[in-house]
C-alpha cells in the first residue's frame, strides 16, 4: 500500500517527523537539524478534530507548566506549539536507576486549512492537557436561482 498525498490541503506537510531518528545504526545520517528541532521529546502527542464551529488540537503535555509552552500562528496559516520540559535537577548523592521521562525541546506545526480564523484562536491548559481551538469562518452556502425554461 502506497500513501499519496495528491490533496492541495496538506495538514500534516508540515509536522516533521524522522522514523530513524536514534537507529543505532545511522550515523552518517544530515539531518541534525530536525533532530534538534522536533524529536527530542517525541512524546508531545497531539489529536487535531474538526468541529462544526471549530478545529481542536488537544497536547498531552505532563509535567510541562504553561509558560514553557508556546502557541502560535505563522505566516502561510500554520499552527505552531512548541516549548520545553525541563530535567529534573540532579543531585550530587543521587543514583539513578532509569530514566525514561523525556525532557527537552518540542515543536509541531499544522497547516491550517483556509477557513481558519487565526485572528481568533484560543489556548488554554489544564492538568497538562493543551487545548488549542482555531474557530472557522462560516461556509456560505450558493444561492440557487431556478432558471425558467422557454419553449
Amino acid at each position: 500500500m502506497s500513501i499519496i498525498r495528491s490533496n492541495v490541503f496538506d495538514p500534516f506537510s508540515l509536522d516533521l517527523w524522522d522514523p530513524f531518528q536514534g537507529f543505532p545504526f545511522n550515523t552518517n545520517c544530515s539531518l541534525t537539524t530536525f533532530d534538534n528541532e522536533t524529536s527530542s521529546f517525541v512524546n508531545a502527542r497531539i489529536d487535531w478534530k474538526e468541529t462544526p464551529e471549530a478545529h481542536v488540537f488537544k497536547a498531552d503535555l505532563p509535567g510541562v507548566k504553561k509558560e514553557e509552552v508556546k502557541v502560535e500562528v505563522e505566516e502561510g496559516n500554520v499552527l505552531k506549539i512548541s516549548g520545553e520540559r525541563s530535567r529534573e535537577k540532579e543531585e550530587k548523592n543521587d543514583k539513578w536507576h532509569r530514566v525514561e521521562r523525556s525532557s527537552g525541546q518540542f515543536l509541531r506545526r499544522f497547516r491550517l486549512p483556509e477557513n481558519a480564523k487565526v485572528d481568533q484562536v484560543k489556548a488554554a491548559m489544564d492538568n497538562g492537557v493543551l487545548t488549542v481551538t482555531v474557530p472557522k469562518e462560516e461556509v456560505k452556502k450558493p444561492e440557487v436561482k431556478a432558471i425558467e425554461i422557454s419553449g
